[in-house]
């Protein structure tokens, strides 16, 4: 047909679904979510240390309370009687600039610092040239710091496992350089898991404008927890605090 439009992702005929050229059913039950994120995204599958990686990725942003915006979002929404689907869009239309984006927009500054980097000069000089620029413009430097955690959980673990698939280069080095001229300016301002995930996602070849795109995959899960929980729990059309609120679920337990 002359008239077809063309995709490379999906292709199904009669009994057969290929996802980038694979046969589904061989690979379910054979590679990660993580992994066929990374296939539906770059069309290739990754080795396994990138695979796990991935997963990893997924994992650290799946849920993070219920303060932020999606969350509130989302159960705002289930609150007045939406159903599942509506709710969990109004938490995913709450991922932008500043809730999510930060992996993005974090991306794109360190993309920034390499290129001078490269262009001749230092690394360290190439981070703190970017961080005046960022300052003089009134804006700030997205994935570093955070409003809770001084030394994210998420950050170590996930570097350690970039660093077992191979993957730790310039980008992440450009955000250790980031750290560091913060530090150096006596600013508390860590690497938080945003500017983690957004090193590592440069690292493994991903434009930046997929990288929020990940943060809503892995967000989902726990907006749909959010949701279930809301109708389930709570009085339709409440008056939500965004600040209190309380844990009642399981107290601290280990990995098998």
């Amino acid at each position: 047909m002359t008239d077809a439009w063309p995709t490379a992702i999906t292709d199904i005929q009669p009994n057969r679904v290929a996802v980038r050229g694979y046969d589904i059913a061989e690979l379910m039950g054979r590679v990660s979510f993580g992994a066929s994120v990374y296939l539906i995204l770059r069309g290739e599958l990754p080795d396994e240390p990138i695979g796990r990686l991935m997963d990893a990725i997924v994992v650290s942003s799946i849920d993070h309370g219920a303060t932020p915006p999606s969350a509130l979002a989302a159960r705002t929404v289930a609150s007045t009687g939406a159903g599942l689907s509506q709710s969990v869009a109004a938490g995913i239309m709450a991922i932008n600039k500043h809730h999510g984006g930060a992996i993005e927009n974090c991306a794109r500054s360190l993309r920034s610092i390499v290129e001078a980097a490269e262009a001749g000069g230092h690394l360290g000089a190439a981070a703190a040239g970017h961080l005046d620029e960022l300052k003089a413009s009134g804006r700030r430097m997205s994935g570093f710091g955070h409003r809770i955690h001084s030394a994210d959980p998420r950050t170590a673990r996930l570097f350690e496992l970039a660093d077992e698939a191979g993957v730790c280069g310039r980008y992440v080095a450009a955000a250790r350089a980031v750290e560091a001229e913060f530090a150096g300016q006596g600013k508390s301002l860590p690497i938080n898991v945003d500017g983690a995930i957004g090193a590592i996602l440069c690292e493994l070849g991903f434009e930046p404008e997929l990288m929020n795109g990940l943060f809503m995959i892995a967000r989902v899960p726990g907006l749909v927890a959010h949701v279930t929980e809301e109708k389930k729990r709570m009085r339709p059309m409440r008056k939500i605090d965004p600040v209190n609120h309380v844990y009642d679920g399981p107290a601290e337990r280990s990995m098998p």
